[in-house]
């Protein structure tokens, strides 16, 4: 079996979703945007597909790095030609990110469990056949009765754990271009809302401003310390692994790290060994795939360290259910004014459906188990 052809479908479809300036996701008007169908094919009439953004698999990227490494390979050897396109980044002016990376491993990690007849989450690992999720908002905004005040976020809270059935909630709060954001004290006021309204037992976490000084920092971990918060994640610029090890001695908090700073696994291990976070965090698109994810995970593991995944989908999802030290699946980003289980046009169900009682379990079907609307997509493509 060898791989034939790899190509991309951009489509149209309808979200209630918009960015701000600062590239922030908060509740909009109805609008028209785009999406993307990667395609990885064999001879024999396998394929793999994931959902992207179409700037992460536009055909400039495919013909000069992807095609290059896949036509022709065999898919069942996914590290090598992981390790192919890894090495094509440092000559690739930048063109070749880690979210280009991770679709092109999840496309053909789809292709693999399809071909096997398996899914993704058992072939990688498979220890948790559920996992606990917990709710993550969207950033603070300015829409009344959205999450526009402290009361605001204690109210929604209330909901997702009493009506909705999560057992932990994360929260992110104001950042710019919001009037007056950011604000450590009103991100403490939020905290201690949230706090409020669920009670001393369920466990809550902060994704803050992520440029903020060392003493502002400090200030707000230690009222999340009164607060008992498990974990606070970015609060300072990510390259800047001393101001961590700094923060970290300085906190019984726990914090979570690195995020969105580049180097994969490499930079994981770095954080481990120096003592710059308590917990590490990964996420398919921020290291590249399902494969240096899984690698994050053994190095936290090597550390005695939980490894939490950031983001929602079937990819995150599937590293979730393949490793032991994980605590919760990402869950959102959530809003009052956004329904966040109702599929959007190009799926016939949501990555990760949940149950009332907080868990999202684990699919059987063959590949990432995405439900792909393929007759949508088709019927909506951008020539």
């Amino acid at each position: 079996m060898t791989i034939q052809a790899v190509t991309s479908t951009v489509f149209t479809y309808e979200t209630d979703k918009v960015k701000d300036s600062d590239g922030h996701t908060h509740p909009g008007p109805l609008r028209t945007t785009k999406g993307a169908l990667l395609t990885i094919a064999c001879e024999d009439g396998t394929a793999g597909h994931v959902i992207a953004s179409p700037a992460d698999v536009g055909e400039d990227l495919l013909a000069a790095f992807v095609r290059p490494v896949l036509e022709g390979a065999d898919p069942l050897r996914h590290e090598k030609l992981w390790y192919e396109l890894y090495k094509w980044q440092r000559g690739s002016g930048g063109r070749l990110t880690d979210r280009v990376l991770c679709a092109v491993e999840l496309a053909l990690w789809d292709l693999i469990g399809k071909r096997l007849g398996q899914p993704v989450w058992k072939l990688v690992g498979g220890y948790h056949d559920k996992i606990l999720a917990y709710g993550s908002t969207m950033c603070g905004d300015d829409i009344e009765n959205g999450l526009k005040t402290p009361e605001d976020y204690g109210r929604f809270a209330e909901w997702l754990v009493s009506e909705r059935g999560y057992k932990a909630v994360k929260l992110h709060t104001w950042m710019p271009p919001i009037p007056g954001a950011p604000d450590v004290r009103m991100d403490y006021k939020a905290c201690a809302a949230v706090r409020e309204a669920v009670g001393p037992d369920i466990p809550l976490m902060l994704d803050p401003n992520h440029w903020y000084s060392r003493q502002d920092t400090l200030w707000l971990g230690k009222r999340l310390e009164e607060l008992g918060f498990l974990w606070m994640e970015e609060p300072m610029e990510e390259a800047s692994i001393s101001s961590y090890q700094w923060l970290s001695s300085n906190l019984a908090l726990n914090i979570l790290g690195p995020e969105s700073m580049a180097g994969k696994h490499w930079t994981r291990a770095e954080w481990a060994a120096k003592g710059a976070c308590d917990m590490i965090r990964t996420g398919v698109w921020d290291v590249g795939g399902i494969g240096p994810s899984l690698k994050c995970a053994r190095v936290a593991e090597s550390f005695g360290m939980s490894c939490e995944v950031h983001g929602t989908g079937a990819g995150n999802l599937a590293v979730c259910a393949a490793i032991q030290n994980t605590t919760y699946y990402e869950r959102g980003l959530l809003h009052p004014f956004v329904d966040y289980d109702r599929p959007p046009a190009y799926l016939r169900r949501i990555d990760d459906e949940m149950d009332r009682d907080g868990y999202v379990h684990m699919r059987d079907e063959a590949g990432l188990g995405q439900d792909i609307d393929h007759d949508y997509i088709e019927a909506n493509r951008v020539a």
